[in-house]
């Protein structure tokens, strides 16, 4: 038993050294101890709060998330164990001015975005998985990860539009502005797209279930506004008939590279069956470029020469089978850089093209060599094509500003240890997400001004940069929801 309070120990002195350097005019006690002490005394006993000397490491894991650069050592963290402590608490932090954060699946990448050195919310205890038949809905916690989703609903035969990869956050990918893109998103949509209700607890703490009726206004905003409106506690969402699937991955060695993006091209441009989804990344690992190729069917088998041009490609890798849903995402080698630190940039992009696939595969060379010796573990670039139409299955929201056009997220992803190269991993993936855009422009793509998917986007991108023309109506909707700015003392993009 003495392994884990090792562990525990030798986890937070490392952190502390890194991410707090001495400073003699910050004491975190006299600043926030008394706020956690009054959250333990006014709340009730489902909720708990521990603080850095707490020996089972319960602390620990709440302020924990997949990238380390994501947290901060904060005075406590507090599990709420119910939407009523919840509000108290927010009325707590609200009153006292104290800085806060909420983290669900802490999948984060941007610092700061779901941590502090205040208050740690950990929505852990907001767990459960409740399948209405009725309805066709199913109320899922914010506390949750989507493997922990998909697991509870396949007893049914049913699934939600959510992550696609394990590990992430069921609350930070709806609300934290990743919107949901999905391996269902060109069938369904959005995972906002299928939302029915939000139980939201307000800055003032009033507990309310917000719909489409019920509060448009509101509803529109959460639907990708981030945190700005509150804490949302749960979420209802449609829920669909879901079959086994024909999914896996692939590797293919650098020389193969040309052959992939021509069969990226062709895939992307030519299939227009919705079941059929791609993601290929562009690896810079051991002094050389790869790719991994991620394939997706919505049925136990897909129709003949859809993957073809991918599958006659000589590989390294491949575990494609027909499988079922769950299995394939808990499969996926997203978790293999946790506890590094980490920062994503994005581009959005109407259709990826040779020229695109060209400057990628360029982007991935140049700045993998260099950031290689900058202690950088994983350079990665990420082709996410969809169907044109994927945008169309659903109403107006706060992201994305306008649904007139698809558009297909592009993501840069660089993971390193060393603290002291932060800045540079930043504005490297600053400086490739513009050529990438700019490329992009001087084809013709109509993108120079369109938005980039929120939860890819990295920390100081423009409000305009994410809401375009919606920022307006959501700066104005915030003042009305959280006139005393409560939502201002927790991290993320504000309005």
């Amino acid at each position: 038993m003495l392994l884990p309070h090792i562990i525990a120990g030798t986890f937070l002195a490392t952190y502390y050294v890194f991410a707090h350097p001495m400073d003699s005019s910050q004491n975190l006690n006299i600043r926030f101890f008394p706020i956690c002490e009054q959250i333990n005394n006014e709340t009730s006993s489902e909720t708990s709060v521990f603080y850095p000397d707490d020996l089972l490491g319960r602390y620990v894991a709440d302020i924990a998330h997949w990238a380390s650069s994501s947290s901060q050592l904060s005075e406590c963290s507090v599990r709420p164990g119910s939407a009523e402590d919840l509000a108290k608490i927010l009325q707590i932090v609200g009153s006292t001015q104290t800085p806060f954060a909420v983290k669900g699946g802490g999948h984060a990448s941007n610092p700061g975005f779901s941590s502090t050195d205040g208050v740690h919310i950990s929505m852990t205890k907001f767990s459960q998985v409740t399948y209405d038949a009725q309805s066709q809905t199913a109320v899922i916690g914010a506390g949750l990860i989507w493997d922990d989703v998909y697991a509870a609903l396949a007893p049914y035969g049913v699934n939600v539009v959510g992550g696609r990869v394990t590990g992430v956050g069921v609350a930070g990918f709806i609300l934290g502005g990743d919107p949901g893109y999905s391996w269902l998103t060109n069938q369904h949509g959005l995972t906002i797209d299928t939302v029915v209700v939000f139980e939201l607890v307000k800055p003032n703490g009033d507990i309310v279930n917000v719909t489409e009726s019920s509060d448009p206004d509101l509803f529109f905003g959460l639907k990708g506004g981030g945190n700005n409106f509150g804490i949302v506690t749960r979420f209802t969402l449609k829920t669909f008939p879901q079959d086994q699937i024909w999914a896996g991955s692939i590797t293919y060695t650098f020389d193969r590279i040309p052959d992939v993006a021509t069969a990226i091209v062709n895939f992307s441009s030519t299939v227009t069956d919705p079941k059929a989804a791609i993601i290929a990344t562009y690896n810079f690992l051991l002094g050389q470029p790869g790719i991994l190729l991620l394939v997706f069917y919505d049925g136990p088998e897909p129709p003949a020469t859809i993957f073809d041009d991918f599958l006659t490609v000589p590989h390294l890798t491949n575990d494609v089978s027909t499988r079922d849903f769950a299995s394939f995402v808990e499969g996926i080698p997203s978790n293999a850089t946790s506890g590094q630190r980490a920062i994503f940039q994005s581009v959005s992009l109407t259709e990826y093209t040779p020229a695109i696939l060209d400057a990628i595969y360029n982007e991935t060379v140049f700045w993998g060599s260099r950031l290689s010796l900058l202690s950088g573990s994983f350079i990665s670039y990420d082709v996410e094509p969809f169907l044109p139409t994927l945008f169309s299955h659903g109403s107006q929201s706060a992201y994305p500003p306008s649904r007139e056009k698809g558009l297909s997220p592009f993501n840069i992803y660089y993971a390193w240890s060393l603290p002291l190269s932060d800045d540079e991993f930043h504005d490297a993936a600053r400086q490739s997400a513009a050529q990438i855009k700019a490329v992009a422009v001087a084809e013709g793509q109509d993108v120079s001004d369109v938005a980039i998917y929120l939860n890819y986007a990295i920390y100081d991108t423009p409000l305009e940069g994410l809401y375009g023309s919606n920022v307006p109506m959501l700066q104005v909707l915030k003042a009305s929801i959280d006139p005393t700015n409560v939502m201002g003392l927790a991290g993320g993009f504000k309005l």
